[in-house]
Protein backbone atom coordinates (compact mmCIF):
# COMPACT_ATOMS: atom_id res chain seq x y z
CA UNK A 1 0.00 0.00 0.00
CA UNK A 2 1.71 3.23 -1.17
CA UNK A 3 0.88 6.91 -1.38
CA UNK A 4 0.32 8.88 -4.59
CA UNK A 5 4.05 9.45 -5.17
CA UNK A 6 4.94 5.83 -4.43
CA UNK A 7 7.71 6.74 -1.97
CA UNK A 8 6.29 5.03 1.12
CA UNK A 9 4.54 1.67 1.46
CA UNK A 10 2.61 0.17 4.37
CA UNK A 11 3.55 -3.42 5.16
CA UNK A 12 0.35 -5.38 5.91
CA UNK A 13 1.65 -8.94 6.14
CA UNK A 14 0.95 -9.06 9.90
CA UNK A 15 -2.44 -7.29 9.72
CA UNK A 16 -4.33 -10.34 11.12
CA UNK A 17 -1.91 -10.90 14.00
CA UNK A 18 -3.52 -10.77 17.46
CA UNK A 19 -2.06 -8.06 19.74
CA UNK A 20 -2.59 -7.32 23.44
CA UNK A 21 -2.81 -3.70 24.56
CA UNK A 22 -1.74 -3.08 28.19
CA UNK A 23 -1.73 0.08 30.30
CA UNK A 24 1.42 -0.24 32.38
CA UNK A 25 2.47 1.64 35.54
CA UNK A 26 5.47 3.97 35.07
CA UNK A 27 7.75 1.71 37.16
CA UNK A 28 7.11 -1.20 34.80
CA UNK A 29 7.73 0.94 31.73
CA UNK A 30 11.05 2.18 33.13
CA UNK A 31 12.08 -1.37 33.98
CA UNK A 32 11.38 -2.61 30.45
CA UNK A 33 13.19 0.34 28.86
CA UNK A 34 16.21 -0.31 31.06
CA UNK A 35 16.25 -3.96 29.98
CA UNK A 36 16.10 -2.95 26.29
CA UNK A 37 18.90 -0.41 26.80
CA UNK A 38 21.13 -2.96 28.54
CA UNK A 39 20.52 -5.43 25.70
CA UNK A 40 21.55 -2.81 23.13
CA UNK A 41 24.64 -1.92 25.17
CA UNK A 42 25.64 -5.60 25.21
CA UNK A 43 26.07 -5.45 21.43
CA UNK A 44 23.03 -7.47 20.37
CA UNK A 45 20.37 -4.91 19.32
CA UNK A 46 18.45 -7.48 17.27
CA UNK A 47 17.81 -9.68 20.31
CA UNK A 48 14.67 -8.81 22.26
CA UNK A 49 15.17 -9.52 25.98
CA UNK A 50 12.50 -11.40 27.94
CA UNK A 51 11.06 -8.79 30.32
CA UNK A 52 8.07 -10.66 31.76
CA UNK A 53 5.94 -13.78 31.58
CA UNK A 54 2.15 -14.09 31.67
CA UNK A 55 0.46 -16.80 33.71
CA UNK A 56 -3.08 -17.78 32.66
CA UNK A 57 -5.33 -19.36 35.30
CA UNK A 58 -8.62 -21.11 34.48
CA UNK A 59 -11.13 -22.60 36.92
CA UNK A 60 -12.05 -26.03 35.43
CA UNK A 61 -15.20 -26.25 37.55
CA UNK A 62 -16.68 -23.07 36.04
CA UNK A 63 -15.03 -22.53 32.65
CA UNK A 64 -17.90 -20.42 31.33
CA UNK A 65 -17.76 -17.86 34.15
CA UNK A 66 -15.93 -14.63 33.20
CA UNK A 67 -14.19 -14.53 36.59
CA UNK A 68 -12.73 -18.00 36.09
CA UNK A 69 -10.20 -16.65 33.56
CA UNK A 70 -7.41 -14.72 35.33
CA UNK A 71 -4.17 -13.25 34.01
CA UNK A 72 -1.05 -12.60 36.05
CA UNK A 73 2.21 -11.03 34.88
CA UNK A 74 5.57 -11.59 36.56
CA UNK A 75 8.57 -9.42 35.74
CA UNK A 76 11.65 -11.36 34.64
CA UNK A 77 14.23 -8.61 35.22
CA UNK A 78 15.29 -7.87 38.81
CA UNK A 79 15.25 -4.12 39.28
CA UNK A 80 17.79 -2.24 41.37
CA UNK A 81 15.02 -0.89 43.60
CA UNK A 82 13.78 -3.69 45.84
CA UNK A 83 10.35 -2.19 46.49
CA UNK A 84 9.12 -2.44 42.89
CA UNK A 85 6.38 -5.12 42.69
CA UNK A 86 7.33 -8.18 40.67
CA UNK A 87 3.81 -9.57 40.16
CA UNK A 88 0.84 -7.79 38.59
CA UNK A 89 -2.80 -8.64 37.95
CA UNK A 90 -4.12 -8.03 34.43
CA UNK A 91 -7.73 -6.86 34.29
CA UNK A 92 -9.13 -7.64 30.84
CA UNK A 93 -11.67 -5.40 29.08
CA UNK A 94 -14.04 -6.86 26.51
CA UNK A 95 -15.78 -3.67 25.39
CA UNK A 96 -13.34 -1.26 23.73
CA UNK A 97 -12.93 0.61 20.46
CA UNK A 98 -11.39 -1.57 17.70
CA UNK A 99 -7.74 -0.59 17.24
CA UNK A 100 -4.68 -1.55 15.23
CA UNK A 101 -0.97 -1.23 16.02
CA UNK A 102 1.43 0.48 13.58
CA UNK A 103 5.22 0.78 13.65
CA UNK A 104 7.81 2.93 11.92
CA UNK A 105 11.45 1.94 11.49
CA UNK A 106 14.46 4.24 11.55
CA UNK A 107 14.41 4.24 7.75
CA UNK A 108 10.83 5.51 7.73
CA UNK A 109 9.19 2.20 6.74
CA UNK A 110 5.63 1.80 8.03
CA UNK A 111 4.12 -1.53 9.03
CA UNK A 112 0.82 -2.78 10.40
CA UNK A 113 1.80 -4.99 13.34
CA UNK A 114 -1.61 -6.43 14.13
CA UNK A 115 -5.10 -5.93 15.49
CA UNK A 116 -5.82 -5.36 19.19
CA UNK A 117 -7.75 -8.36 20.47
CA UNK A 118 -7.52 -7.84 24.25
CA UNK A 119 -7.04 -4.74 26.38
CA UNK A 120 -5.66 -4.91 29.92
CA UNK A 121 -5.02 -2.69 32.89
CA UNK A 122 -2.13 -3.64 35.18
CA UNK A 123 -2.22 -3.33 38.95
CA UNK A 124 0.08 -4.78 41.63
CA UNK A 125 -0.87 -8.28 42.69
CA UNK A 126 -2.19 -8.79 46.22
CA UNK A 127 1.05 -10.52 47.25
CA UNK A 128 2.99 -7.31 46.42
CA UNK A 129 0.78 -4.73 48.15
CA UNK A 130 3.35 -4.29 50.94
CA UNK A 131 6.19 -3.53 48.51
CA UNK A 132 3.96 -1.24 46.47
CA UNK A 133 3.02 0.70 49.61
CA UNK A 134 6.71 1.25 50.38
CA UNK A 135 7.28 2.42 46.82
CA UNK A 136 4.45 4.98 47.09
CA UNK A 137 5.82 6.32 50.37
CA UNK A 138 9.32 6.66 48.90
CA UNK A 139 7.90 8.52 45.89
CA UNK A 140 5.97 10.88 48.19
CA UNK A 141 9.06 11.56 50.30
CA UNK A 142 11.14 12.34 47.20
CA UNK A 143 8.53 14.81 45.96
CA UNK A 144 8.67 16.67 49.29
CA UNK A 145 12.43 17.26 49.10
CA UNK A 146 13.17 20.87 48.18
CA UNK A 147 15.52 21.06 45.23
CA UNK A 148 15.84 24.86 45.29
CA UNK A 149 18.40 26.40 47.57
CA UNK A 150 18.92 29.93 48.90
CA UNK A 151 22.48 31.23 48.79
CA UNK A 152 23.76 34.44 50.35
CA UNK A 153 26.02 36.45 48.03
CA UNK A 154 28.85 38.32 49.79
CA UNK A 155 30.77 41.22 48.21
CA UNK A 156 29.36 40.70 44.74
CA UNK A 157 29.01 44.48 44.20
CA UNK A 158 25.82 43.88 42.24
CA UNK A 159 27.60 41.99 39.44
CA UNK A 160 25.21 39.03 39.53
CA UNK A 161 22.20 41.33 39.63
CA UNK A 162 23.06 43.26 36.49
CA UNK A 163 20.85 42.59 33.46
CA UNK A 164 22.34 40.38 30.81
CA UNK A 165 22.16 41.24 27.09
CA UNK A 166 18.71 40.53 25.69
CA UNK A 167 16.89 40.81 29.02
CA UNK A 168 13.70 42.86 28.72
CA UNK A 169 11.60 44.54 31.35
CA UNK A 170 14.33 45.40 33.89
CA UNK A 171 14.41 49.06 34.96
CA UNK A 172 17.93 50.30 35.78
CA UNK A 173 18.45 52.45 38.89
CA UNK A 174 17.67 56.14 38.41
CA UNK A 175 15.56 55.53 35.32
CA UNK A 176 12.75 57.97 34.61
CA UNK A 177 10.41 55.05 33.91
CA UNK A 178 10.60 54.18 37.59
CA UNK A 179 8.90 57.47 38.42
CA UNK A 180 5.88 56.78 36.24
CA UNK A 181 2.57 57.14 38.00
CA UNK A 182 0.48 54.09 38.70
CA UNK A 183 -2.22 53.64 36.07
CA UNK A 184 -5.62 54.68 37.45
CA UNK A 185 -8.17 51.99 38.06
CA UNK A 186 -10.76 51.72 35.31
CA UNK A 187 -14.33 52.55 36.29
CA UNK A 188 -15.40 49.03 35.33
CA UNK A 189 -12.96 47.62 37.91
CA UNK A 190 -14.26 49.83 40.74
CA UNK A 191 -17.03 48.70 43.05
CA UNK A 192 -20.26 50.57 42.31
CA UNK A 193 -22.76 51.54 45.01
CA UNK A 194 -26.49 51.12 44.46
CA UNK A 195 -28.74 54.15 44.54
CA UNK A 196 -32.34 54.28 45.69
CA UNK A 197 -34.58 52.38 43.26
CA UNK A 198 -37.11 55.23 42.86
CA UNK A 199 -34.28 57.63 42.14
CA UNK A 200 -32.81 55.24 39.58
CA UNK A 201 -36.18 54.86 37.83
CA UNK A 202 -36.42 58.64 37.44
CA UNK A 203 -32.90 58.76 36.04
CA UNK A 204 -33.68 55.99 33.53
CA UNK A 205 -36.86 57.76 32.39
CA UNK A 206 -34.86 60.94 31.77
CA UNK A 207 -32.23 58.99 29.80
CA UNK A 208 -34.92 57.48 27.59
CA UNK A 209 -36.28 60.97 26.97
CA UNK A 210 -32.90 61.82 25.52
CA UNK A 211 -32.90 58.81 23.15
CA UNK A 212 -35.37 55.92 22.72
CA UNK A 213 -32.87 53.01 22.67
CA UNK A 214 -30.01 52.21 25.04
CA UNK A 215 -27.58 49.32 25.34
CA UNK A 216 -26.88 47.90 28.80
CA UNK A 217 -23.21 48.96 28.77
CA UNK A 218 -24.19 52.50 27.84
CA UNK A 219 -26.60 52.68 30.77
CA UNK A 220 -23.93 51.30 33.13
CA UNK A 221 -21.54 54.05 32.01
CA UNK A 222 -24.21 56.75 32.25
CA UNK A 223 -25.56 55.78 35.69
CA UNK A 224 -22.42 54.27 37.27
CA UNK A 225 -24.56 51.53 38.81
CA UNK A 226 -23.99 47.76 39.18
CA UNK A 227 -24.94 45.85 36.05
CA UNK A 228 -27.13 43.32 37.88
CA UNK A 229 -29.05 46.11 39.63
CA UNK A 230 -29.70 47.82 36.28
CA UNK A 231 -30.89 44.55 34.75
CA UNK A 232 -33.52 44.19 37.49
CA UNK A 233 -34.88 47.69 36.81
CA UNK A 234 -34.77 47.31 33.02
CA UNK A 235 -36.71 44.03 33.22
CA UNK A 236 -39.56 45.96 34.90
CA UNK A 237 -39.49 49.11 32.75
CA UNK A 238 -38.14 48.13 29.34
CA UNK A 239 -38.35 45.69 26.46
CA UNK A 240 -35.20 44.04 25.09
CA UNK A 241 -34.89 44.06 21.27
CA UNK A 242 -33.61 40.66 20.14
CA UNK A 243 -33.77 41.46 16.42
CA UNK A 244 -34.35 44.31 14.03
CA UNK A 245 -32.45 47.57 13.50
CA UNK A 246 -32.18 48.16 17.29
CA UNK A 247 -31.00 44.65 18.15
CA UNK A 248 -29.25 44.36 21.52
CA UNK A 249 -30.81 47.51 23.01
CA UNK A 250 -33.57 48.33 25.51
CA UNK A 251 -36.55 50.60 25.02
CA UNK A 252 -39.38 51.63 27.34
CA UNK A 253 -42.50 49.50 27.49
CA UNK A 254 -45.49 51.01 25.65
CA UNK A 255 -47.31 52.00 28.86
CA UNK A 256 -44.26 53.92 30.11
CA UNK A 257 -43.76 55.55 26.71
CA UNK A 258 -47.37 56.80 26.79
CA UNK A 259 -46.95 58.12 30.33
CA UNK A 260 -43.77 59.95 29.36
CA UNK A 261 -45.49 61.42 26.29
CA UNK A 262 -48.45 62.62 28.37
CA UNK A 263 -46.10 64.24 30.87
CA UNK A 264 -44.26 66.03 28.07
CA UNK A 265 -47.55 67.26 26.58
CA UNK A 266 -48.73 68.53 29.96
CA UNK A 267 -45.43 70.31 30.49
CA UNK A 268 -45.68 71.91 27.02
CA UNK A 269 -49.29 73.05 27.68
CA UNK A 270 -48.27 74.55 31.01
CA UNK A 271 -45.40 76.37 29.34
CA UNK A 272 -47.73 77.73 26.63
CA UNK A 273 -50.25 78.92 29.23
CA UNK A 274 -47.51 80.65 31.17
CA UNK A 275 -46.30 82.35 28.00
CA UNK A 276 -49.85 83.52 27.17
CA UNK A 277 -50.34 84.90 30.67
CA UNK A 278 -47.07 86.77 30.45
CA UNK A 279 -48.07 88.28 27.09
CA UNK A 280 -51.47 89.38 28.46
CA UNK A 281 -49.83 91.02 31.43
CA UNK A 282 -47.50 92.91 29.13
CA UNK A 283 -50.47 94.16 27.01
CA UNK A 284 -52.36 95.31 30.09
CA UNK A 285 -49.34 97.18 31.38
CA UNK A 286 -48.94 98.85 28.04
Amino acid sequence: MANEEGKYALETARADKSVWLMKCPPVVTRSWKAAAASSSAAGDPAHNPVVAKVVLSLDPLAPDEPSSLQFKMELAQADSQGNIPKSYSLNMFKDFVPMCVFSESNQGKLALEGKVEHKFDMEPHSENFKDYGKLCRERTNRSMIKTRQVQVLDNDHGVLMRPMPGMIGIIPPGSKDKQKKVAPVKPSEMKRTRRDRREMEDIIFKLFERQPNWALKQLVNETDQPEQFLKEILNDLCVYNKRGPHQGTHELKPEYKKAATDDNNNNNNNNNNNNNNNNNNKDNNA
